[in-house]
């Protein structure tokens, strides 16, 4: 996600790193390269010609902070004009205070406007808020099928008439049977076209007009870019729209629907799909989606994914165990399960500031690494996975086990190995000593690790300096401290 434009911003902020001052010389050329990035990513032209217009002086009218490099200084003024752009703060759902809540849920055909349904049904739904699903779509072959099986998967009731009854009858009876059950809130799926046409927009207006929603989303494929903005306009205009859903995010690489549908269209964007699961969905948070497209991860929402997966308890125990060295394979295995519910490793990874310069290659590599790994704890007996130290001494038990998974002894080896020096490196990491660690802070022998090598480090406001980081002592912390 926004792979692209984060890489072509890095050549702006180069423009004026090593510099000692921002000066109308040295911006004008980081300014080109900011434009030419926002162009690239497909973002709207006159969204571009407003955004340069207002860093240009922002950014030459400003004095750099004692501490704070010129490209640093720089960095905050486009990231604060990105979050303007997109609209400053995340713009909640309604919930009114007689129920139910009627959300109307527009878009064209194929981009995913169904799927979104559900996905904003089981989020809801984890808000503790009954939702019924209402499927007016008697066009589309298979879409009341498709949105009662999403039903299904999710736990979230389906209301249908079949294909032959009139949408306008089934959103208005959907709303009856929810006032009627003291639902929450009832989420309407539409019928798409391939195109929009006066059919499609006359029969929306007219559910409208019938059920009064009090939101109605617009659904709109983020890789379409800027022609996602332009659509939503003409929505906005035509039907009136209180906001956009962007579907299919993770699979935008630009980034220049994220930054030109609230401009162009005026309303804001409210949730973003990033991936297919039904739990794929996120809302849109303008701040964070800013820190993504200018490579600084998004730890908030990394944060916010981890605990709806973490028992507090169980984390607990964890740390139990890695502070007395007893993380077993059965821990790990567990880890990896739950790193598979948050999401792919290479959207996790990259919410983390300074793994940005990950490429999808070596990301690939490590979700192969993974299953790898699963496949050869599978293959251990409880008692192996339980005491990871009888396998150190073991060839027997490692021949058996690479012949069950599939792999070979070496590999078995191998992770057995690993594992015995990841289980040391968390327990000093857990007691907060961190100066025997290859790589951490001032150690400097490891030049493969991502702490402690400038090449990989965010494009942050502080800076990283490592002739001065190396000549300092690290502080020894209790517990896990800053990391």
């Amino acid at each position: 996600m926004f792979d692209s434009i984060a890489e072509r911003l890095e050549g702006a902020w180069k423009k004026l790193r090593g510099q000692d001052e921002i000066s109308p010389s040295n911006i004008r050329d980081a300014l080109r390269d900011v434009r030419r990035a926002l162009l690239e990513a497909d973002v709207n032209l006159q969204v571009v010609k407003e955004f340069i217009a207002e860093v240009e002086p922002k950014a030459q009218g400003t004095k750099v902070i004692s501490g704070i490099s010129p490209d640093q200084q720089f960095i905050k003024i486009v990231y604060d004009e990105l979050v303007a752009v997109m609209g400053e703060t995340n713009v909640p759902l309604i919930e009114v205070d007689t129920a139910p809540t009627i959300i109307l849920m527009a878009g064209l055909q194929g981009t995913g406007k169904t799927t979104a349904t559900a996905k904003l049904a089981l989020h809801l739904h984890k808000l503790n808020r009954s939702c019924l699903m209402v499927a007016t779509d008697v066009y589309r072959p298979a879409a009341i099928n498709q949105l009662t099986t999403l039903g299904n998967q999710i736990g979230v009731p389906v209301f249908d008439m079949g294909s032959d009854a009139n949408p306008v009858d089934i959103a208005r009876l959907g709303v009856e049977k929810a006032k009627v059950e003291g639902i929450n809130t009832v989420i309407i799926d539409t019928a798409g076209r391939l195109q929009i046409d006066a059919d499609m927009m006359g029969e929306l207006s007219r559910i409208k007009e019938t059920v009064k929603p009090h939101e109605t989303l617009l659904v709109v494929d983020a890789m379409t870019g800027q022609e996602a903005a332009s659509l939503t306009h003409v929505f906005n205009k035509q039907v009136g729209i209180s906001g956009a859903i962007l579907s299919k995010l993770d699979g935008d690489s630009r980034g220049g629907a994220a930054l030109s549908v609230r401009r162009v269209s005026g309303t804001p964007i409210k949730f973003v799909g990033i991936g297919e699961k039904v739990e794929a969905l996120q809302p849109f948070y303008p701040e964070r989606m800013a820190s993504r497209i200018l490579g600084m991860g998004d730890v908030l929402t990394l944060v916010e994914k981890a605990q709806e997966e973490i028992d507090i308890a169980d984390a607990e125990k964890m740390q139990e165990k890695i502070l007395s060295a007893k993380f077993d394979f059965t821990d790990f295995l567990k880890q990896m399960r739950l790193l598979k519910n948050m999401g792919s490793l290479g959207g996790i990874i990259k919410m983390i500031p300074g793994m940005n310069k990950l490429t999808d290659e070596q990301l690939q590599k490590g979700e192969t690494q993974l299953k790898r790994y699963e496949a050869m704890i599978n293959s251990m007996t409880i008692e192996e996975r339980n005491n990871p130290e009888i396998l150190s001494s073991s060839p027997n038990r490692r021949k058996r086990i690479a012949k069950g998974s599939g792999y070979k002894d070496v590999d078995v080896s191998k992770l057995v190995g690993d594992f015995q020096k990841m289980r040391s490196m968390m327990q000093k990491m857990g007691q907060g000593d961190l100066s025997k660690i290859p790589g951490m802070l001032g150690n400097r022998m490891s030049n493969n690790s991502i702490v402690g090598t400038g090449n990989t480090r965010a494009p942050g406001w502080r800076g990283y300096n490592s002739n001065v980081r190396a000549k300092k002592k690290p502080k020894k912390k209790k517990g896990f401290g800053n990391l």
